[in-house]
């Protein structure tokens, strides 16, 4: 018997031994077992998490992998101004403004909560973010991955519908985060996105909508980079409004513990139903709205 099997041998007594009493110190046994392993040589080196795949917690109008450390705490304010073409006696849109402003905590290094509040449509949003995979340094994961679900509670008045409940002010989505980060300067999201509405707008509009996204993120400088996503809606699910799918291009620029995002979009919305399956402008006819994310972290 060599020396290797003679020493874990010797570890299996001892956990046999140990196991007669009426506890067991498992964390000392664990290390008991790593120092042994590492006396051997037979510990594998520990894999190094791939960090900053994108700059902050979102693309631009979709969530990114990236998550709050624990204990941080995040504001968010998100504006998004009128369409472009609308002239100069409109500013050029930004006469006209919608805002979000949501406060994000981060509850553990992987998982994170969100409540927000924008003026379009007067909706309310609650929504949680948790990594369930992160890309490491050596590809032996090769990916990130992250789940976002949550619900939105539009307060718009609904004058002359007696019927309009509560309950048809919900929607809930659910979307899976999927990044990896190709080298210092790109990387690339993909975003399967799940909707359901509690009301649609009419008999031929589905309750339950499909999409995907895609976005990315390319390091100009150390602080800018330029950001684009698009969202696509297969066909015959939202019918009675003209719906477009969304696309956002800008640029972050990190200040310090700020981060800007500047954006330009066809959708005026900031929440995950909105952008995907309410998008009303197209980009062909000139229905782009400027706006920008600013995040401060505490």
């Amino acid at each position: 018997m060599n020396i290797k099997k003679l020493t874990f041998a010797f570890a299996a007594v001892l956990g046999m031994a140990n196991a007669t009493y009426a506890q067991t110190d498992s964390t000392a046994q664990d290390k008991m077992l790593s120092e042994i392993d590492q006396l051997n040589g037979t510990t594998a080196p520990q894999s190094k998490r791939v960090y900053a795949t994108f700059k902050g917690t979102y693309v631009q109008n979709f969530q990114s992998v990236e998550n709050l450390g624990k204990g941080v705490f995040q504001t968010m304010f998100m504006h998004r101004f009128g369409k472009v073409n609308q002239g100069a006696y409109e500013f050029f849109g930004l006469d006209n403004a919608t805002t979000r402003i949501g406060f994000d905590y981060g509850i553990t290094n992987d998982w994170m909560v969100s409540i927000g509040r924008s003026s379009f449509g007067k909706m309310f949003d609650l929504a949680t973010k948790y990594k369930i995979l992160a890309q490491t340094e050596d590809d032996r994961m090769p990916i990130t991955l992250s789940v976002y679900p949550g619900l939105t509670f539009s307060t718009l008045k609904q004058p002359g519908k007696d019927w309009y409940k509560d309950v048809h002010r919900l929607t809930y989505f659910a979307q899976a985060l999927i990044a990896r980060k190709f080298s210092e300067n790109l990387s690339i999201q993909l975003m399967p996105t799940f909707i359901h509405f509690n009301l649609v707008g009419g008999p031929v509009d589905k309750n339950d909508v499909f999409a995907v996204g895609i976005g990315g993120r390319y390091k100009l400088t150390k602080r800018l980079s330029i950001n684009a996503e698009y969202s696509y809606m297969p066909p015959k699910q939202v019918v009675t409004t003209k719906v477009y799918n969304g696309l956002s291009v800008g640029f972050d620029l990190e200040t310090g513990g700020h981060v800007f995002q500047f954006i330009f979009s066809n959708s005026r919305s900031m929440s995950v139903p909105g952008y995907v399956a309410g998008t009303t402008d197209n980009w062909g006819d000139g229905g782009i709205y400027f706006g920008f994310n600013l995040s401060r972290v505490f």
